[in-house]
């Protein structure tokens, strides 16, 4: 479980196919806060930890997650938003996340405001893929609050800490990111296709 807010940025140092997985390495300045086994999340998908080495490390990402999240779209220096999972005791600074990627979105537009940036994303329509203005939705492992909300798509206004201290500086449009719904709206499909 997260909370998405992000803990700092990872750069993607090297990536081999597996199979049909990918195996990545990252470098991050808390790497050797990290052990084997844990949870980890990467652009808003829950991966493990399988190796460490000094201020990098290895997760294996598999053909379900590469199908429905964009880390198969990364490249050598890719950056990464990065967030260890949630402590019980701490505060809950986001809203709950699972680290569960429902699918990907397209950036359509980041627009410039006056200390602020608007950025809007497009997304293909289903049943359970639910935005409404002022609910949270997670964009790649950030929890952040819809301004505007659509049939397929919605924007998110962005304030300097997050741009500066995510990977969000990197957007422009045609961009595609990890988008998971807020879980409560998901919950309510379900149950309105159920009745």
């Amino acid at each position: 479980m997260f909370t998405g807010i992000i803990e700092g940025i990872a750069i993607t140092k090297s990536i081999a196919k597996q199979g049909t997985n990918l195996r990545f390495t990252f470098e991050c300045t808390f790497a050797s806060e990290l052990k084997v086994d844990q949870s980890l999340a990467h652009n808003g998908v829950c991966l493990t930890v399988v190796a460490i080495d000094g201020s990098s490390y290895d997760v294996v990402a598999i053909e379900e997650t590469l199908k429905r999240t964009n880390l198969g779209l990364l490249e050598i220096g890719s950056e990464v938003n990065l967030e260890r999972c949630m402590k019980l005791n701490d505060r809950l600074d986001g809203h709950m996340v699972q680290g569960h990627v429902d699918t990907t979105a397209k950036v359509t537009s980041v627009t410039p405001r006056e200390g602020s940036w608007e950025v809007e994303f497009e997304y293909k329509s289903a049943a359970n893929y639910i935005t409404v203005e002022k609910g949270s939705v997670c964009v790649n492992g950030v929890s952040l609050t819809v301004v505007k909300s659509e049939n397929n798509s919605f924007s998110v206004a962005i304030i300097p800490y997050t741009w500066e201290h995510t990977n969000f500086h990197t957007f422009k449009p045609g961009t595609a990111v990890n988008i998971e719904f807020d879980i409560i709206g998901k919950y309510l499909a379900k149950l309105a296709h159920v009745v």
